[in-house]
């Protein structure tokens, strides 16, 4: 099983919360805006925020609540929630594999030896949509990938409309993906991890931006800002 200490850098708050006089300091005040790993007790916010991000466009969820339980009980640490004031507003879930390819047993193993990152879902709540946070968190979950040093590689499967939102992150199309869901058809498509960030983490280029990474986006990729 891999080891995350180094990872844990990029693991914090992404902005201090303002300083506050002792004398009038709340307690259990929460940070404005923070990246953490999920847990099983985030399970159904996930849950909630995934089925009304897909079940209204697709028709199925890429993870049903016991999965997501699942896997956030087997490898929490291949998880990332953003959460606004305590709030999850924006989250990845993925797991371990050890092929070439996606198979359908990919949908619901963690291959805890495996080089390869199997992205199952990001999903963004509605209210937070159109504000370019799928594309920041994505941004900040593979640079976390580079802290973890037996991945080689982070793979996907998406319908090909969200291929070139992907393709802004620095995917790559593979082909077309053996797994079908229902009637739906994928294209797996993959980012190459290399080097080790916490090896670098006083480094401009890893630090996560103090202001939002600003991603320019077409009239197609505002239909698919997740």
């Amino acid at each position: 099983i891999m080891s995350v200490v180094g990872a844990q850098p990029f693991i914090k708050p992404m902005q201090s919360p303002p300083s506050v006089s002792p004398g009038i300091q709340r307690r259990h005040t929460l940070p404005a805006s923070e990246v953490r790993p999920l847990n099983t007790q985030d399970a159904i916010s996930v849950f909630e925020i995934e089925r009304e991000a897909f079940i209204s466009v697709s028709g199925e969820c890429p993870l049903h609540l016991d999965e997501v339980r699942h896997f956030l009980t087997l490898c929490p640490e291949l998880s990332m929630g953003w959460f606004e004031e305590g709030r999850l507003v924006a989250f990845i879930i993925g797991s371990l594999w050890d092929q070439d390819r996606l198979t359908t047993d990919a949908l619901t193993l963690h291959k805890p030896c495996g080089s390869t990152v199997h992205i199952h879902v990001l999903a963004v709540h509605r209210t937070f949509r159109q504000q370019g946070k799928g594309p920041i968190l994505m941004w900040r979950y593979l640079q976390y990938l580079r802290c973890l040093p037996n991945v080689r590689r982070a793979v996907l499967m998406c319908e090909d409309f969200l291929i070139p939102f992907y393709r802004k992150s620095g995917f790559k199309v593979l082909g077309r993906c053996a797994i079908t869901v229902a009637n739906l058809t994928f294209t797996e498509m993959w980012y190459p991890i290399s080097g080790h960030a916490y090896m670098r983490r006083n480094s401009e280029a890893i630090r996560f931006p103090q202001h939002p990474l600003t991603v320019p986006l077409t009239k197609t990729d505002e239909r698919v800002d997740v």
